[in-house]
């Protein structure tokens, strides 16, 4: 058993819904989730095939937002996160970014909290494949 893991140093976001049109037209939601699959693509570097992969694990860590007074904020680190965006699109974005075809991925492990600086850790463990 092999363990990759690496950091895509950016808020984690939720993949949004998307239309037909969303393939010519540049809503901006889209766009922003275009440039996070290039950071998550670029942070991920080579993947073993999704075939070989055991299981998924990640963290998404989200700052506190600035109006929240510096008490609130230093109570709400390493608790989980439980405001948008949902957990689930989240999985989306992360499985949708880094595989073309991820319906390979049968087991994940994610967690959602507050932290100082937002990012995604992302851990990946797969077998070797045999020749």
């Amino acid at each position: 058993m092999n363990v990759k893991r690496f950091i895509i140093e950016a808020e984690p976001m939720g993949a949004p819904r998307m239309t037909q049109s969303d393939k010519w037209k540049k809503r901006p939601c889209v766009m922003r989730y275009r440039d996070w699959k290039d950071k998550a693509r670029e942070a991920a570097g080579d993947l073993p095939p999704s075939e070989s992969i055991l299981c998924l694990n990640w963290l998404a860590v989200f700052s506190p937002p600035a109006s929240w007074s510096k008490k609130k904020r230093a109570a709400a680190m390493g608790t989980l996160h439980r405001a948008k965006p949902d957990i689930d699109n989240i999985c989306k974005a992360v499985l949708d970014s880094l595989f073309d075809e991820d319906k390979h991925i049968a087991a994940c492990g994610v967690k959602k909290v507050w932290g100082e600086i937002e990012r995604l850790e992302v851990e990946i463990v797969y077998v070797e494949e045999t020749r």
